[in-house]
């Protein structure tokens, strides 16, 4: 189906005023601890998996097209005392440093509510003009506050539809996620988190960074007005998947670019976490029929910042 992008915006829900007119975290104020305590009741093997995707490897890591490459440069190593430039310690001790420049969404992260908007107003009616040299609303650090934390399920839509990675810009409908949770046994419950896995992810690795950037135009989920009220009146309390967007570039509904961002950042405050690592995750939940577990992952405190670089960890 084809929509009319700004009909649909006057008539989306939104949950501005839903926490009080200061509120900066949306849906993590679903993260109570009630919530917390049934959540963990979903671990039930002790397996686990770190989601997070590896920094800075001499191959290069994906990123959003236009972002630059992490730089990682040794401000003190055995060199700096071969050099002469610092002596050891007392006791011959020495030490290393270093420091990392990258974008605060330049690997596997969690968006401000701050970081997407329209027009002129961010989550919860805020002034955009608040962005302006670093978010002094809706930003980052407000959600690392609370953490990103409950139970977490895997809708992963390659497998059921038979695919090692979904296809450039194929979309992901609505039906597709329900289809999905039928097929794998799992039951969705208000206040959960939902990972979709496309295996999108793992072609920059096996195919390399130039096919992976070709014609550029990632898989996912898109605006769907029934997809959109399934996450309003699940209350869920963030969204995550393995491509660098998690959404599909080009909508096929819409005919623009990234539009949930809008849907869930600017008018739900539904974090989306990306380029989230579901591979060896999926294989178990394959190999044991549990798609559900306890999820959590911890942003960095980043004042001002648009989002934060994390590394959850899921426990079956």
């Amino acid at each position: 189906m084809i929509y009319n992008f700004e009909e649909e915006l006057r008539r989306a829900p939104k949950n501005w005023g839903r926490w009080g007119k200061d509120d900066e975290i949306g849906t993590l104020n679903f993260v109570t601890r009630d919530h917390i305590l049934r959540s963990l009741m979903t671990a039930r093997t002790g397996k686990t998996f770190t989601l997070g995707l590896w920094i800075n490897r001499k191959e290069g890591d994906p990123v959003w097209i236009g972002r630059r490459p992490t730089v990682h440069l040794m401000t003190k190593d055995e060199g700096t005392y071969i050099s002469g430039k610092a002596e050891p310690r007392p006791g011959g001790g020495k030490s290393a440093d270093d420091i990392v420049i990258m974008h605060l969404q330049g690997s596997t992260q969690v968006d401000a509510l701050g970081h997407y908007w329209k027009d002129n107003t961010l989550y919860n009616g805020f002034d955009s003009r608040t962005t302006i040299g670093g978010l002094a609303k809706d930003d980052v650090s407000k959600l690392a506050e609370r953490g990103i934390l409950g139970r977490g399920v895997l809708l992963d839509v390659a497998r059921h539809k038979g695919k090692g990675s979904l296809d450039k810009g194929e979309m992901i409908s609505f039906s597709d996620l329900l289809d999905t949770a039928k097929e794998e046994g799992v039951k969705i419950n208000k206040h959960d988190i939902i990972l979709v896995r496309t295996g999108f992810l793992k072609t920059f690795y096996e195919k390399g960074p130039n096919e992976f950037y070709k014609d550029f135009s990632e898989p996912g989920i898109t605006y769907e007005r029934e997809l959109v009220k399934w996450f309003y009146e699940n209350e869920f309390i963030a969204y995550g998947s393995d491509t660098i967007a998690s959404e599909q570039t080009y909508s096929s509904t819409l005919g623009i670019m990234l539009p949930l961002h809008i849907f869930f950042l600017n008018y739900l405050g539904l974090p989306i976490m990306e380029m989230l690592w579901l591979e060896e995750l999926a294989k178990d939940c394959a190999e044991d029929g549990q798609y559900d577990f306890f999820f959590i992952a911890s942003p960095l405190k980043v004042i001002g910042g648009t989002g934060s670089p994390i590394n959850p960890i899921v426990i079956k």
